[in-house]
Order: C-alpha cells, then sequence, then structure tokens
C-alpha cells in the first residue's frame, strides 16, 4: 500500500465535514451524476457507515439510482499545485498535493426521510453561525420545496482514499513548501499528514 493510502477513520471525518460537496454518481453504461452535499455517519470505532443526503426528484441521478441502487461517491478535499519554487530546489520535478475519498454505497430513498435529511445537513453547515438559518424562514414555501426533493442514505460498502500531503518529501523540502505554499488549506493538511518531520 502506498504511503498515500494511509490514512485513520479520523482523516476520512475530518475531510468530509471540511469539504461535504461530493460527486455522486450513477453506476451502469449511462452514467449519472451530480455534485450534493452529504452528511457523514460514523460508527463507534469511527469508522464511516453511512452518508446521509437529498436530491431533486426531477434530477435523472435519482431514476438511475432508484433503478440501481450502487453508486460511487468522490469527495475531494484541498489541493495545490507545487512549483520547485516552492519546493527551494530547482532540480525537483513539480507536483500536485491532494486529498480524496472514494466510497462506494448502496442508496436507499426514502420520502419519509425528506425533512430530517434536510435538518441534518443545516445542523451541520449552519451551526456555529451568528444567526443559524432554518426552514421556518420559508414559511409557506417550505412544503412545496420539500414535496420536489427525496432524501436518502447511502450505506458505505467500501472506501478507499489518497492523501497526497508530501509524505515521500525530504524535511527539509517539505518545510520549504510550507513555508512557500501560499495555499493555507492545503498546508494544513501536509501539517496533519506529516507530524514531526517540519
Amino acid at each position: 500500500m502506498s504511503i498515500f493510502e494511509q490514512f485513520a477513520c479520523d482523516d476520512v471525518r475530518a475531510l468530509i465535514e471540511a469539504y461535504p460537496l461530493a460527486w455522486v454518481c450513477s453506476g451502469g453504461a449511462d452514467m449519472e451524476a451530480s455534485l450534493l452535499p452529504l452528511v457523514g455517519v460514523f460508527g463507534e470505532d469511527g469508522s464511516l457507515v453511512e452518508l446521509i443526503g437529498h436530491m431533486g426528484r426531477a434530477n435523472p441521478l435519482h431514476a438511475a439510482l432508484a433503478a440501481d441502487p450502487r453508486a460511487t461517491i468522490l469527495f475531494k478535499g484541498p489541493d495545490a499545485y507545487v512549483s520547485p519554487e516552492h519546493a527551494g530546489r530547482r532540480n525537483w520535478g513539480p507536483t500536485w498535493n491532494y486529498a480524496q475519498l472514494k466510497i462506494g454505497a448502496e442508496i436507499t430513498f426514502d420520502p419519509t426521510f425528506t425533512a430530517a435529511s434536510l435538518q441534518i445537513l443545516l445542523e451541520a453547515v449552519e451551526t456555529g453561525r451568528p444567526q443559524p438559518w432554518n426552514v421556518d424562514a420559508l414559511g409557506t414555501r417550505y412544503e412545496t420545496m420539500l414535496a420536489q426533493i427525496i432524501g436518502f442514505r447511502a450505506r458505505v460498502t467500501s472506501l478507499s482514499g489518497r492523501f497526497k500531503l508530501g509524505q515521500d518529501e525530504a524535511p527539509e523540502t517539505l518545510q520549504s513548501i510550507l513555508g512557500a505554499l501560499p495555499d493555507a488549506a492545503t498546508t494544513a493538511w501536509m501539517r496533519r499528514f506529516n507530524p514531526g518531520r517540519y
């Protein structure tokens, strides 16, 4: 297994919580795909068990997954081009650092879960804001909008990831990149995956 494919349950959780917008893709020859915000549900051991979301009933992805519930879900975390200038070495090859997750899942649609799926998402994205928004602000429009979407659970069947964040760099090169790379999100994740090396 590559050094870039070694990660912990906490890394999966942190990536999904920080970057919740994921590609949800149907299987089959006529693949449908949509970007959807998802919320992770984690087991007692910290592992990802399922993802909660919703989509428009008119979205072609809804029909595709209703016919075949197997899905691939792709999360992309931070990414940045890393130049030899950042590494402080002209004889060093440029690269791209990034974090990603690929999740196999089985989708179950549940109209009775739609309101709850919205509330779960709102709690994930609105908590901590000075004036958190809630559906009451929509008034009578809420029920009309609710009828146009459907909630779902995506039960995780497989999970792989790649966190290419400088783990293979010499400490002095890593330190140079961390000091010069202007992308704060990527450097934060590089620090996360290189404890004690910079």
